[in-house]
């Protein structure tokens, strides 16, 4: 086998690898299926208690169903109008998405929170996102215009400082090649290494922009974005929790607290509605 293979095989199956690795194929659906549990419905206009729509961003290898089948009809049970797109998109890879490059991908969501926001006639958004969708999206508020568009952004074990995927990553400048093989083919894998460019561009100046609540929800044990609080931000408008300071008994990882963890939900609908937070505690799981 070639030295590259060596380093591209275990990255490509670990890196950031969202729904394929917990989510039956039997749940796969087409881009433009529509679930039965209330969300992707155009027709819904937000509530006085609820008055922003959300958005739903998945992660590497993610799709906008699979990603969202547990946190989806949490929120739209709670009386929130919620909506998923599906990103970067790479051609002959059907159902997994999230692959095409950060920059590109951000203008995608750019494009579908105009959507949203022109159905709802909602002002603004708010945003949330599992891992490669937690980060991209601070793309779209930086450089695209979408902090005035925007909420909250709410991201599930983010990779907003990239990802060593615990030291596997500084073994490509030993493969020669095999860089620029997973930048070619792959360009969100590589947008997602630690230090690369696109993210030394995105956190040059500081991680936030004025006029957006951040909120990064982590797990002591995700074993994808590596190291953990590489996923934490700085700035105003910040708050930054570990899943294990609520309850230490929770044992998600990173797939775990985006597809399932009820600890998490919890916190996004803290998040998204902070006047009404209620604490979250192991018991939360039961609310």
């Amino acid at each position: 086998m070639l030295p590259w293979k060596r380093v591209l095989r275990p990255l490509a199956a670990l890196l950031l690898t969202a729904a394929a690795a917990l989510v039956p194929a039997t749940t796969a659906h087409a881009a433009d299926a529509r679930p039965s549990t209330g969300w992707n419905d155009y027709r819904c206009k937000p509530s006085a208690a609820h008055p922003r729509p959300v958005v739903l961003v998945h992660g590497t290898l993610g799709n906008s169903v699979d990603n969202w089948l547990g946190l989806a009809p949490y929120l739209t049970n709670r009386g929130y109008c919620v909506f998923s797109l599906d990103y970067g998109q790479l051609p002959g890879v059907p159902l997994f998405h999230g692959l095409g490059p950060v920059d590109k991908s951000a203008e995608q969501l750019s494009a579908h929170v105009d959507k949203v926001l022109a159905a709802t006639g909602a002002a603004k958004a708010d945003l949330v996102g599992h891992s490669q969708g937690g980060m991209m999206p601070r793309y779209y508020l930086k450089f695209l215009g979408g902090a005035g568009k925007v909420n909250a952004l709410v991201g599930i074990a983010p990779s907003n400082h990239g990802t060593t995927l615990s030291g596997l990553t500084q073994l490509l400048p030993y493969f020669p090649g095999a860089a620029d093989l997973l930048n070619a083919h792959t360009p969100a894998l590589a947008d997602q290494v630690a230090g690369s460019a696109l993210l030394t561009k995105l956190n040059e100046g500081g991680d936030t922009v004025p006029g957006v609540r951040y909120t990064v929800l982590a797990t002591r044990y995700d074993e994808v974005v590596t190291p953990y609080r590489g996923q934490y931000l700085s700035g105003s408008g910040v708050r930054n929790v570990l899943l294990q300071d609520l309850c230490p008994l929770d044992l998600s990882e990173h797939l775990a607290i985006g597809l399932v963890d009820r600890i998490a939900f919890h916190e996004v609908a803290n998040a998204l509605d902070p006047a009404h937070a209620t604490p979250t505690t192991c018991a939360s799981v039961f609310g």
